[in-house]
């Protein structure tokens, strides 16, 4: 997902594995689709952590990333204030989300990003 717009906002949460297939279900068929309608959500990609490996500092090492949460949804913004809209706070408290999966996520995590003047666009370096 090329990055365009000048805000992310990241969801990050755990959830039980008793509702795991849930929460991915109901995640990607009407939670995804509410938010993807409001105006000002430009994309939403989701994510789920893995291992990490990495060469750091000359060596091949793996870190252990335990505390952070396991799922990550990641929402491209044209404001900030979309997340205070009207449509917004409507969209999120739709569907099964409200009732019957929020109550089972865990180590929530809530992060607002602006791009910095300087960042590059995928395309801008040179080889």
């Amino acid at each position: 997902m090329p990055i365009t717009g000048d805000y992310l906002f990241m969801a990050r949460m755990d959830v039980d594995p008793a509702h795991e297939a849930e929460f991915n279900e109901v995640y990607d068929t009407e939670h995804v689709p509410l938010l993807s309608s409001v105006p000002g959500v430009l994309s939403i990609a989701r994510f789920k952590r893995r291992e990490l490996k990495l060469v750091l500092g000359g060596k091949l090492q793996t870190l252990e990333l335990d505390d952070e949460p396991a799922y990550t949804a990641i929402y491209e913004l044209a404001s900030p204030d979309v997340l205070v809209s009207e449509a917004w706070g409507a969209a999120v408290e739709q569907g099964r989300w409200p009732g019957r999966i929020r109550p089972h996520t865990t180590n929530r995590r809530h992060v607002l990003l602006e791009r910095t003047p300087c960042a590059p666009t995928v395309g801008a370096l040179s080889s």
